[in-house]
């Protein structure tokens, strides 16, 4: 056994040397072929790199043949560049003039434009007779697209020139003729005098005398009557260039005020249906505050010394003359003490409960319709509101109709919406006042009652007392 296993080991040791020796032999050889190919690419490399620096030179002179070509042409470019960057500059600022001469023409042409459009409203409405021509020929003008701009030009000139003699001839004051409309909406001959900011006007026959306004919608300008103190002295600064004549230091603006200032019914009526609502629940509110007054005010109690006169009356045990003290008291004061001495003998239990009965049976008249009145107070402000709903609505559907250039039209609605507003808290605040008022004055009276009571049953029970 010990034998077999070294035979194996020398079998293993013999194959282990045979390789190594094959091994060897193979190594040898491929360094030798590594080094003959290594030679090889060394050879090639050298021939390579004497065929580059063959070729390399002609490149070198072509790349720098090239080049100057390029130089040349970069030259040429930029003189090219230099040339066009000095016309665009010479161009734009060409262009630039005529776009600041454009500017300027244009924005003449537009405060020209705005001062003939303008021009009606600077003057007085009165003037518009002498002027209107002018005006109208400048206007359509310059709603035609057609038109070239020295034709608007030369309208606009002619408007300049006539505002410049109206100016001459306002520095003294100058007089003409025209139409004016009257209170009493009759349209009449004149003679019209402007002096200052103020025009003054004088009928043909010197009746009608007074100051020139203007009226919304109307198609000549209205008169003013600033008293008949002026009339004189208006017809003779008219007529001759002297006399006392009226001035407003407003500007016109003291005769609007007047003219805009409701009485008290026309500033009612701007609420509305809604308005005339809260005005007759307020009405009605009022007279039942007012009946509510005169009653709770009209409820008389018996003072101490009545129901003391009574008490001693009883315990002296003359009923009749209690009886004849308490029918002296009017009212429910008076009956709760005639009850009070037709059941005095009673016991204290139910006494009490018949005084009580006759204190619940006069709370509901002096309680009545109180409620009214709280529901008068909360509910105005309500109605109130709803007017204001609806006179915004009504405004609203009024923009939708005319706009919102006209502000007369949409003044109803405007002041519908306030005014309902303002009736609902006129007629709320005085009620709410008024409500709680009445109510303390009614409790005070059932309070003086239930003291009577009270006062009453204390003295029987005295008395009561003393017997037993």
């Amino acid at each position: 056994m010990h034998l077999s296993k070294t035979l194996i080991l020398l079998t293993i040791l013999l194959g282990s040397l045979n390789h190594s020796l094959i091994g060897a032999k193979t190594l040898s050889s491929a360094s030798e072929k590594a080094t003959a190919d290594l030679t090889q690419s060394l050879d090639e490399l050298a021939e390579l790199r004497t065929d580059i620096a063959k070729t390399k030179v002609p490149l070198i002179n072509n790349v720098a043949e090239l080049e100057g070509e390029v130089r040349q042409k970069q030259n040429k470019v930029d003189r090219l560049l230099r040339l066009r960057d000095n016309n665009d500059m010479g161009l734009n600022r060409l262009r630039d003039q005529v776009k600041a001469l454009k500017e300027q023409n244009d924005y003449a042409a537009s405060l020209l434009d705005e001062f003939v459009r303008t021009f009606e409203t600077r003057i007085d409405f009165s003037e518009t007779q002498l002027y209107k021509e002018s005006i109208q020929e400048a206007r359509l003008i310059l709603d035609d697209s057609d038109a070239n701009q020295a034709e608007r030009f030369q309208k606009q000139l002619d408007v300049i020139s006539v505002a410049l003699n109206r100016l001459d001839k306002l520095v003294g004051g100058y007089t003409y003729e025209g139409l004016a409309l009257i209170p009493s909406g009759d349209i009449i001959e004149g003679k019209f005098s402007a002096y200052g900011p103020s025009v003054y006007f004088n009928s043909k026959d010197s009746s009608i005398q007074g100051i020139a306004v203007t009226r919304l919608n109307a198609a000549e300008a209205a008169i003013a009557f600033p008293g008949g103190n002026y009339e004189k002295g208006l017809i003779n600064f008219i007529e001759n260039g002297e006399g006392t004549i009226p001035i407003d230091i407003t500007l016109g603006k003291a005769l609007k005020i007047e003219e805009g200032n409701d009485t008290f019914f026309e500033h009612l009526a701007k609420g509305g249906s809604v308005g005339s609502v809260i005005i007759a629940l307020g009405i009605a509110c009022l007279i039942i505050g007012g009946y509510k007054a005169y009653v709770i005010t009209g409820f008389k109690t018996p003072s101490s010394d009545s129901v003391q006169k009574v008490i001693q009356s009883i315990e002296n045990g003359n009923t009749s003359e209690a009886k004849t003290v308490a029918s002296g008291i009017e009212g429910a004061g008076g009956d709760l003490l005639i009850t009070a001495i037709d059941n005095h003998s009673t016991k204290r239990a139910n006494l009490e409960e018949i005084l009580y009965e006759k204190i619940l049976s006069a709370q509901p008249g002096l309680e009545r319709f109180l409620p009214f009145m709280a529901l008068t107070a909360a509910a105005a402000p309500l109605l109130g509101l709803l007017g204001t709903v609806t006179g915004m609505i009504k405004t609203f559907t009024l923009i939708t109709i005319f706009g919102t250039g006209d502000a007369k039209s949409l003044s109803s609605g405007i002041s519908e919406a306030l005014v309902t507003t303002e009736l609902g808290l006129v007629v709320a605040i005085p009620s709410l006042i008024l409500h709680g008022l009445l109510s303390r004055m009614a409790k005070q009276k059932i309070g003086d009652l239930e003291q009577i009571s009270v006062s009453f049953l204390n003295g029987i029970t005295g008395i009561k007392k003393s017997d037993s």
